[in-house]
């Protein structure tokens, strides 16, 4: 075998504490290595083109490059040696740059792990095998599982290419958290109008499908391949019918339900239509509310209905649909602030969230668009705006900034002296953050024009007096303590995942971080994609996220949908696992600790169970290959052969610098 070893000096990120020419020089000792050179950047095309004229030249058989992450470059190189004429699999990658350079100083020592590591990658390469790709027909569908702007966006973008959008919501209607707020920052135009004419080409688009009240309940196969259940949940309407005339709200005499579009700030009937601009715009029956389903008394609704679309029987129904790829694009949730028992604990009537604040001040709100405190309706003439509530407070487990809280917290303190002009408002803030386009100019004209004064603090308490409350806090620019009476108080809760996010990832089976936003498959060069081929993400699954990032996220997600569309047939990894029928025993333990399912039952001629690697499903983990007691699978590239000859590698390592 002949292999060529390129050390990369990647600037000076390595070359700064590895002697990168020294071990490329030692390289050269190794069995079957004929060529070995360092170079500043090989990800270049200079480097690149150097990694193919070595091939042709010196006739390598692999190649072993080190630099950096294979997951940063990997896919880079095995491209060049496509160009040379190699098989892609030929390839090796040392990192010596996250695994050396960026973890140690010591010039010396850091050398001489980078040669072991170069050692291991040769040893590797020796065993190595060429693999190649199977091909398989792709389903030109999407699945977009979130009907908020990113998801609407996504949805939209996908439709309008010409495939076929499959969008399916949990609540009533699309929107979002976009449709309860009033205006948008930093231009303050009404949310409606830029939203709303997107929801209604949503609903009459004819490549969309959507199912609202509905979850995903399961998603089976692989990339361009996948089949989705979808769970619609019982309406007790039938939406073929309703008109969404709202008759049945007029009527209905149950009407002391929590209004959950309202953000609980005021009651609906039990039959609703969440908004004016609801898309679908229909009705739905809230069980826990409804009469009739309680009591078995009532059905005022099915009586009045014009459509006679009213049934109290309906069931959940699955329907399966069948997809090539998958948007993710659930939201976010905001954070329960009621754990801050300083704050009230959700128990003070006029303490209120930022958005049930906008259900206040929005038109289509509960109080029609003037902002009243919900205990007594009065117009409140000094508003307190607290800042960070459930962000960067590692007490409650939210370290993290939600990024868009400052902004609207600006917004909503200028719309507040828009609405009641002899109105003052006061921040409490820990620091502003407004790194957008126009975002600083704005925070300033709220301060500037619009008198609002900012104390930079965190707020200790709140407490009532008579019927106001006193807003304690400190102002740290002037070293004081400062206590604020407020007629009404706006807590600026952050931003969570989802409710069930982290249960919805293992379904798509990727991956979520600690705090449940699920995870891209590289923050910069990635950032819409995951781990596993053909799931992509856009807006606040992926964290906090304000609504221009959303969109063009959801667009980003729906350009790679449309990347991988735009062929007729795929190709599978071949570093997949395989199975040694031979000395499979037919226990299926592989099949048990799968997290892919991609191990399957079968029998041979002679009646024998047996396991069977999917290969389109498996996503190459390994799992499989250390759980089988036989050793009867094999993961393809890291085979046990591979993974012993560079431990044997790294104990015979001789370095001589």
């Amino acid at each position: 075998m002949r292999i060529g070893v390129f050390v990369c000096h990647c600037g000076s990120n390595i070359a700064a504490t590895v002697d990168c020419p020294a071990v490329a020089e030692q390289a050269k000792k190794l069995q079957d290595v004929v060529f070995t050179t360092d170079t500043m950047y090989t990800c270049s095309e200079p480097g690149q083109n150097e990694i193919i004229e070595a091939i042709k030249e010196h006739k390598l058989d692999g190649v072993v490059v080190a630099s950096c992450s294979p997951r940063m470059h990997e896919a880079t190189f095995r491209r060049a040696l496509e160009r040379a004429g190699l098989n892609r699999y030929m390839l090796e990658m040392a990192n010596i740059r996250e695994h050396v350079s960026w973890i140690g100083k010591n010039k010396e020592r850091n050398t001489v792990k980078a040669f072991e590591l170069v050692s291991i990658a040769v040893a590797k390469l020796r065993n190595d095998q060429p693999l190649y790709a199977n091909k398989f027909d792709v389903t030109k569908r999407v699945l977009v599982i979130g009907g908020g702007v990113a998801g609407i966006q996504a949805a939209l973008d996908c439709a309008d290419a010409g495939y076929q959008v499959v969008m399916v919501e949990r609540e009533q209607s699309i929107g979002g958290k976009m449709a309860k707020i009033d205006k948008t920052f930093p231009t303050v135009d009404c949310s409606s109008c830029i939203l709303g004419p997107k929801m209604v080409d949503v609903s009459q688009h004819e490549n969309i499908t959507l199912y609202a009240m509905s979850e995903v309940e399961k998603i089976e196969g692989y990339v361009g391949n996948f089949d989705v259940q979808v769970r619609k949940k019982a309406t007790y309407v039938n939406w073929d019918n309703c008109t969404g005339c709202g008759a049945c709200m007029e009527k209905c005499p149950s009407k002391k339900n929590v209004d959950k579009f309202n953000e609980g700030i005021s009651t609906c009937t039990s039959i609703n239509i969440p908004f004016p601009q609801a898309i679908p715009k229909k009705a739905a029956i809230n069980p826990e509310g409804c009469l009739m389903l309680q009591k078995g008394k009532c059905g005022v609704c099915a009586k009045i209905c014009p459509t006679k679309c009213i049934d109290f029987e309906q069931k959940d129904e699955i329907v399966t649909e069948k997809v090539g790829a998958v948007i993710a694009a659930t939201g976010y949730d905001m954070f329960d602030h009621s754990v801050y028992k300083q704050y009230g604990a959700g128990q003070y009537p006029d303490v209120i969230t930022s958005l049930q604040y906008e259900r206040l001040m929005n038109a289509s709100g509960p109080t029609g668009g003037h902002i009243k405190r919900p205990s007594d309706g009065k117009e409140p003439k000094k508003v307190v705006f607290v800042q960070c509530v459930g962000s960067r407070d590692p007490a409650v487990g939210r370290p993290y900034c939600s990024g868009f809280c400052c902004m609207y917290t600006a917004k909503q303190a200028i719309l507040t002296k828009d609405h009641i002009p002899d109105s003052d408002s006061y921040v409490f803030y820990m620091d502003i953050r407004s790194p957008g386009k126009g975002y600083d100019e704005f925070t300033r004209r709220a301060q500037e024009q619009y008198g609002v004064q900012y104390l930079r603090g965190r707020v200790s308490m709140i407490y009532p007096k008579g019927d106001r409350y006193i807003v304690r806090g400190s102002d740290t620019l002037a070293g004081t303590q400062v206590e604020v009476e407020a007629d009404l108080v706006v807590l600026a809760v952050g931003a969570e995942s989802a409710k069930n996010a982290p249960a919805l990832a293992e379904k798509m089976r990727i991956s979520y971080d600690s705090y449940g936003f699920f995870m891209e498959a590289h923050p910069k060069l990635k950032p819409v994609e995951t781990n596993t081929a053909g799931v992509y993400l856009a807006g606040s699954c992926l964290g906090p996220r304000d609504i221009p990032t959303s969109v063009g996220q959801g667009s980003a997600a729906a350009a790679k949908v449309m990347t991988l569309f735009s062929k007729d047939k795929l190709e599978s990894d071949p570093q997949v696992s395989r199975v040694n029928t031979s000395r499979c025993v037919g226990c299926m333990k592989c099949a048990a600790t799968c997290p892919f399912g991609a191990i399957k039952e079968v029998t041979d001629r002679a009646g024998n169970v047996k396991a069977e690697v999917i290969e389109t499903v498996c996503q190459g983990c390994g799992i499989c290959t250390v759980t089988c007691p036989q050793g009867a699978i094999q993961l393809q590239h890291f085979t046990d052969n591979q993974i012993l000859a560079e431990v044997n590698a790294l104990c015979q390592a001789q370095v001589d610098f």
